[in-house]
């Protein structure tokens, strides 16, 4: 299985199976460099497992994918190094500093130590922490954690950046400078791949996938999902064509 030079992201019936659930269920899709691409569902839907499964996290059952250039089944660890992950669940150490998580992660990114004064700057800079890089870790505020989770997950800058329900538990201002801040990250060509269940936050993307209950329902541009699944609703917004797409598919016969 080959990318074209504009792919980044490319699986062919990707499929996760946990005994006799199937969580994922052979799905095809890709996504392009420098794109900011949207992965959404209801709780339970697959996102998380197709996400993890994509990061070198979770072995597929079958299907097949390539994540910045490398084979998800045979080049976990590589793709691992390739890539930026920010899990939903904060993954950094609260009992830390925010300079030494940083520091911490530059040398599980394998950065070399000559690059690491300036990356401290830099990522200290980006996130707008140098007034707090040495308190704790866990006095920080959710929105200034969030921060500093991104910031870590760049400190390599990786040509990808895979964030799962990013704004969860979030307030919304500090949701919207979250995504001033991805939208700058793709204009420099970096590809956000993202899952969310906020549909405001989806219209951010310029193309999304809707999935439930392991299976792609719905791809395109948020305007043209809206079209095709509310067609009659020239006032219908993302969320009413999510729910409009989910009640179709747990509809009796659709199974």
């Amino acid at each position: 299985m080959t990318n074209s030079n504009s792919e980044v992201v490319r699986v062919a019936n990707l499929e996760k199976r946990f005994g006799a659930f199937v969580a994922v269920d052979k799905i095809t899709f890709s996504v392009n460099r420098g794109e900011i691409f949207g992965f959404l569902g209801p709780n339970g839907s697959g996102k998380s497992t197709t996400i993890r499964m994509l990061c070198g996290i979770l072995m597929p059952t079958a299907g097949e994918g390539v994540v910045a250039g490398h084979d998800i089944f045979k080049e976990a660890e590589a793709i691992k190094q390739s890539i930026g992950y920010m899990s939903q669940k904060f993954s950094l150490y609260e009992d830390l500093t925010p300079f030494e998580n940083i520091r911490f992660y530059l040398g599980v990114y394998s950065v070399p130590p000559e690059q690491w004064s300036e990356r401290i700057a830099w990522v200290l800079a980006m996130t707008q922490l140098e007034d707090v890089r040495d308190r704790l870790t866990r006095e920080l505020p959710p929105g200034w954690r969030q921060r500093l989770a991104l910031g870590c997950a760049l400190l390599h800058k990786p040509d990808i950046l895979f964030l799962d329900e990013p704004t969860s538990g979030v307030d919304p201002i500090t949701r919207q400078h979250f995504w001033d801040f991805i939208r700058r990250l793709s204009q420099e060509g970096i590809t956000v791949f993202v899952t969310t269940h906020y549909m405001d936050e989806a219209r951010n993307c310029g193309r999304i996938i809707m999935i439930n209950e392991g299976r792609i329902v719905a791809t395109g541009s948020p305007a043209d999902i809206i079209a095709s699944a509310c067609p009659n609703r020239p006032d219908a917004d993302l969320n009413d064509a999510f729910i409009a797409l989910m009640s179709r598919e747990s509809s009796p016969g659709n199974g």
